[in-house]
Order: structure tokens, then C-alpha cells, then sequence
């Protein structure tokens, strides 16, 4: 594992587990509509290391020590580095933006930062494959990548389940486009799959006013 990941697993785990033991350090530095709205922006980003409990932090760091390496291969540890911290704050934005009616809405965890670096490693490897634990046959990262973040989309209408689905689209937004002016070489390398990875994202625009919350 390449040092770089290693230390933002530390720290994830470190500031998690203060949450865990804390309750007033966690509900100082959660996501929150209503204290954000009112100047407290260190929560955009502070939200991104604490986690509800154990099997969230473990799921995705996971995530992340299966992904990072390859990114950092491509491009280097000082762009991984953007790109995990720029679609950590494109999660909190875009779940700024279509929860503002919601000041009570709060949320905590990686996933839009993890979900960023996931998009960013499947467009610099366009022939990864993923082994699911149900499924006993490869899957193509791609398909995985289209696929979740589908799911999100519908997540966030329906509101389904105990999930920043949000934060997850925000976050692979954030490593979609981090990933291109970074790497924009990527546009020519691997034109179809940029093609394909930006179907649901332009999606989510499209019927963007349908997907905000009355």
C-alpha cells in the first residue's frame, strides 16, 4: 500500500474513532444543513473522516485500499491527493445543495471522496475487473461504476435507505472532472469509457429539478 493511502486510512480511522468515543466531537463535526448554512464550513470537509460506526469506516477504507494504488500509478500522489480531497468537498456541496430545505439532514463518512477516487481509477483502467463476494465471475469495473451511481440517483429521490446518496454522486462527479483537467490526455487514451462513465452524471442534471426535494 502506498504510503499516501496508508496515511488518509490512519487518519480516518483516528478521527473515527474519537467519533465513536465522543458524542460531542462527532456532533461538532458532522454534515449539517443548519450549522453549515449559518458559517460552520469545516464540517464539509470534517464529515469526511468521522463514520457512523465500525463497518462503515472498515467498508470504505476497504474501498479505498482496493482503488488508490492504481490512481497514484497513473498520476502520481500529489493528484490523488486533489482528487480524494476535491470530491470529498463535491460530495458535501452536492448534498448542500439538494438537501437546503432539510436543515435537520446530517451525514458523516468517506464515500463521496472514496466514490471519487473509484471513477478516477476506472477511467485511467478501463479493463479493471471487480470480484464481488455473491457473484463468482468478474465484473467489469465500469458496469459497477454506471450501476452505483444510478442507484444513487433513484437513492436520492426515493430516499432510500440510511445512505448519503448524495454525497456518493457529488463525490464521483468531483473525480470525474478532477480526473480529466489533471489527466485531460485521458479524453484520447480512453474516450469510451469517459463517454460511458458521464451517462449518469449528465442524468443527474438532466432531471435535476425533478430530483430535489419540495
Amino acid at each position: 500500500m502506498n504510503k499516501a493511502v496508508l496515511a488518509v486510512i490512519i487518519v480516518n480511522v483516528l478521527f473515527s474513532i474519537k467519533g465513536f468515543k465522543d458524542t460531542i466531537f462527532f456532533e461538532k463535526f458532522k454534515f449539517q444543513i443548519a450549522p453549515i448554512r449559518k458559517g460552520e464550513s469545516i464540517r464539509m470537509l470534517s464529515s469526511g473522516f468521522l463514520h457512523v460506526d465500525q463497518t462503515h469506516l472498515f467498508f470504505n477504507m476497504f474501498t479505498l485500499y482496493i482503488f488508490a494504488d492504481s490512481v497514484i500509478a497513473h498520476i502520481g500522489i500529489a493528484k490523488f491527493i486533489i482528487i480524494y480531497f476535491g470530491s470529498l468537498i463535491g460530495g458535501s456541496l452536492l448534498a448542500l445543495n439538494f438537501h437546503k430545505k432539510e436543515p435537520y439532514y446530517s451525514a458523516v463518512g468517506a464515500s463521496g471522496a472514496v466514490m471519487g477516487i473509484v471513477y478516477a481509477s476506472i477511467m485511467l483502467n478501463p479493463g479493471m475487473n471487480l470480484y464481488m463476494f455473491f457473484i463468482p465471475i468478474p465484473i467489469p469495473a465500469y458496469i459497477f461504476g454506471v450501476g452505483y451511481l444510478l442507484y444513487s440517483i433513484f437513492g436520492m429521490k426515493k430516499n432510500w435507505g440510511n445512505i448519503g446518496h448524495s454525497a456518493h454522486l457529488g463525490g464521483a462527479i468531483g473525480g470525474f472532472i478532477l480526473t480529466i483537467a489533471l489527466y485531460p490526455q485521458i479524453i484520447q487514451e480512453n474516450q469510451l469509457m469517459v463517454i460511458i462513465l458521464a451517462i449518469p452524471i449528465v442524468l443527474m442534471f438532466v432531471f435535476k429539478d425533478k430530483l430535489e426535494r419540495e
